[in-house]
């Protein structure tokens, strides 16, 4: 059982997809370009596909080059851990959700101002709450 969610594994395979479950519970990625927040422009939240908490915002999205969504900084930075990364011979930092554990992506220090950091997210790990949504009450 995972010690931050609650949930076993077997129940994260039976809620995610099987190309979410390698990315957020395998620490895998998505090819470069092919997810389907890339090149998306709409306003509103990401969240973190796996639990729901709020990681960032639209208002820091940013079009890297990278192949994957970038932003400058999270909507509340309390809502994500940042690791050392030593896998596949680099020094990296990895980002994952507080909430699960889950595993977003990496966060290098070559994005614009005022951070100055390029938050590298895989589109499997988010889901977008657009910001015309009405939460149900």
């Amino acid at each position: 059982m995972d010690a931050t969610s609650g949930k076993t594994e077997q129940e994260w395979r039976e809620t995610l997809t099987p190309e979410q479950y390698a990315v957020l519970r395998e620490k895998g990625t998505e090819r470069p370009f092919t997810g389907k927040y890339v090149h998306s422009k709409q306003d509103g939240i990401y969240r973190c596909a796996a639990c729901g908490a709020e990681l960032f915002s639209s208002d820091t999205k940013f079009e890297s080059g990278s192949g994957w969504p970038s932003f400058t900084e999270p909507v509340n930075r309390a809502n994500v851990n940042l690791h050392e990364d030593r896998s596949h011979g680099m020094l990296r930092t990895e980002v994952t959700c507080k909430n699960c554990g889950s595993h977003l992506g990496h966060v290098f220090d070559d994005g614009p101002g005022p951070t100055g950091q390029r938050y590298c997210i895989n589109s499997v790990s988010l889901e977008l709450e657009p910001a015309d949504h009405k939460p149900l009450r």
